[in-house]
């Protein structure tokens, strides 16, 4: 949650009321609010010569963008304490009744197709007011405007340019203008290359740098007002003495940009001389047809069932109560005139994240009190939970290899491509594994497809202790599956490596042994049926009814020394199928992963899959014969 900062001083006297440490912090508590520092009492830095005032430290709840800010704080604290009537936010006209305008050039489309704006007129800052403005906008570009990406913010003087506006999309070289700040005038290439190094504007030059086109906002006389979303032009910015503000926005999310431009006017339209009080912009979109007027302040109706509200809440209010409830919460709200159990909420301009009537009932339980709630039972409610039966078996393997002497260890499901497949003499076929699109280091470029990797250098980084070492994993591997929506699909993995002076096929073959007889697998020889099928590998095959059970056949692999392999074969209900091999691993491989000592490893001695079907089904039926006997 964001935290912010705001004078303690100035608040208190916002709120007509001083307050104790404790009082406020309950205060807090009771609005959904947590006081995470008061500075009275501690060390506080010195700020042109003057030591910085107390602050209260309060992180905001997600949801709440409109307490972003000093002003939000304030009002919605007063209002919740009925100290202020809910706010009465208008969109007025100017004085000459013509509108200012932004006319969207169809070229936006390829780089930021969105854009808005509103006026706030005849405003009047005072320092700490003006350092609320610009610190609000900060905010929201961290927030819900994603560094910029979604939404971008200019203020601009509106007594030093002059309308219309146009919204356009030019290549680099042929804007020109002289940045915030600045003294000096140069195009849009100059200024990427002047402030990549920046460390405030630097990190958002990729949004727009390798565009073809680059946004720009233009007044009527062709001075650059910005070039979204990297910065303003210095002809236009604001100064505490500002009288009229011109908010423009751009952004690939309509959504957010609309509800960056209702929380930023009706915070700061209290300050205007007309409190709450708007002047709209029309955007002009010829090329699609979406002409239209911003801000949309207009509060939206919505429904919430009285009863609704009282059963999740175990209160018995009568409608008119809950209006009153939500009257604090900055709502206005009257009983239906069609039904007794409807209240119709309309829910203010600043609450975008009210979507359904638990919202509102979360409000009612706040307005309410949760402290004043009704204890009551969850015996109603009371479930037994189960675990898949995936996690049932994965547990049942896990605690069998434990209390067989073997050490669980938890790598990380990200590797490097070349551990996953040349260092374990493996090739890629381009459809096996899950790679990513832009991974940050050369050691985290796909999601492994084998549990192998992990275990290799889990004993690589821990070869100073004593051997032998005995380790084991039971975890997810991914695989792509392009059949499905998600286009991947996870499969459940066991594997186990033991790591000595001498190979050790005979500890790792009976660890196998061990599990699988534990799962009420029996071991099939040749008499009793198995006729050594090689040409299986992996493809599930029906066959004449014969006794369920596994056996092992010797294989041929890259990955281990030859001659030292075997693949595990299951077969139950008359299907068979290859689940995992194990054996000595080839010398190339131990050399890739910097050990020594000769390994003895199955990469995945037994294989459960949730998205191989065949296999799901066998596993499932295993863990279920294991379960009968489980306490």
């Amino acid at each position: 949650m964001p935290t912010i900062g705001v004078d303690k001083a100035a608040l208190y006297e916002a709120l007509g009321q001083e307050y104790t440490t404790e009082e406020f912090e309950t205060l807090c508590f009771e609005f959904g609010l947590e006081l995470d520092e008061d500075t009275s009492n501690s060390e506080r830095p010195i700020v042109n010569g003057k030591q910085e005032p107390a602050q209260l430290k309060i992180e905001i709840p997600a949801n709440r963008y409109d307490m972003l800010c000093f002003e939000g704080i304030a009002l919605m604290l007063n209002i919740f304490r009925e100290k202020t009537p809910l706010p009465n936010y208008r969109l007025i006209a100017p004085k000459s009744g013509k509108l200012e305008t932004i006319t969207v050039h169809p070229d936006t489309l390829k780089v930021r197709p969105y854009v808005s704006g509103s006026i706030l007129r005849n405003i009047k800052f005072t320092q700490e007011s003006y350092d609320s403005f610009i610190s609000l906008q900060d905010k929201l570009h961290q927030n819900i405007a994603r560094q910029r990406t979604l939404v971008a913010i200019g203020t601009h003087d509106l007594d030093t340019i002059k309308g219309p506006f146009t919204y356009e999309a030019l290549p680099p070289k042929d804007i020109n203008f002289t940045p915030l700040n600045q003294s000096k005038s140069m195009n849009a290439e100059e200024l990427m290359q002047f402030y990549e190094n920046d460390k405030h504007l630097g990190k958002y030059l990729h949004i727009i740098r390798d565009k073809p086109v680059y946004p720009v906002i233009y007044d009527s006389q062709r001075i650059v007002c910005s070039m979204p979303p990297i910065i303003n032009g210095d002809h236009s910015k604001i100064s505490v003495n500002t009288r009229n503000v011109f908010i423009e926005m751009t952004g690939t999310d309509r959504t957010k940009l609309e509800i960056v431009n209702n929380i930023i006017v009706a915070m700061f339209s209290q300050y205007c001389d007309e409190p709450f009080t708007i002047e709209p912009v029309k955007i002009i979109s010829d090329h699609n047809g979406e002409t239209r007027q911003t801000p949309d302040i207009s509060p939206r109706i919505a429904e919430a069932e009285v009863d609704y509200i009282n059963n999740c809440c175990g209160l018995s209010e009568s409608p008119e109560r809950l209006c009153q409830l939500l009257d604090k919460m900055c709502y206005r709200a009257t009983p239906s005139s069609t039904s007794k159990n409807i209240l119709e909420v309309s829910i203010p301009p600043t609450r975008a994240d009210v979507l359904h009537q638990c919202d509102i009932m979360e409000d009612v339980a706040i307005s309410y009190g949760f402290n004043n709630l009704p204890r009551t039972s969850p015996n109603k409610a009371s479930t037994i939970a189960q675990p898949l039966m995936i996690n049932k078996l994965g547990d049942i393997v896990r605690m069998e290899t434990a209390m067989a002497g073997w050490s669980e260890v938890m790598p990380l499901i990200l590797c490097s491509h070349d551990e996953n497949f040349a260092w374990l003499n493996r090739e890629d076929d381009g459809s096996t594994a899950v790679k990513l699109a832009n991974p940050k280091t050369a050691e985290y470029q796909i999601v492994r497809t084998s549990l192998l990797p992990g275990l290799l250098k889990t004993i690589r980084e821990n070869k100073k202790h004593s051997v032998p070492i005995k380790v084991f994993e039971v975890a997810d591997v991914a695989f792509k599956e392009l059949s499905l929506e998600r286009k991947s699909r996870n499969e459940r993995h066991f594997a186990a490596a033991w790591y000595g002076k001498t190979s050790g096929f005979e500890v790792v073959h009976g660890l196998l042994d061990r599990i699988l007889l534990m799962l009420k697998t029996a071991f099939l020889t040749n008499e009793e049926g198995i006729a050594g099928k090689k040409s299986i590998d992996y493809d599930v095959k029906e066959v004449p009814a014969k006794k369920d059970g596994y056996w092992i056949e010797e294989i041929d692999e890259p990955t281990f020394f030859q001659g030292h392999a075997a693949a595990v074969y299951i077969r139950v209900n008359g299907k068979e199928v290859r689940v995992g091999e194990f054996g000595i691993l080839h010398p190339t491989v131990l050399e890739k992963f910097e050990l020594r000592y000769a390994i003895h490893s199955p990469s995945t001695p037994v294989s459960f899959s949730l998205g191989y079907e065949e296999g799901a089904n066998i596993s499932t039926k295993v863990s279920r014969e294991h379960a009968r006997d489980q306490p």
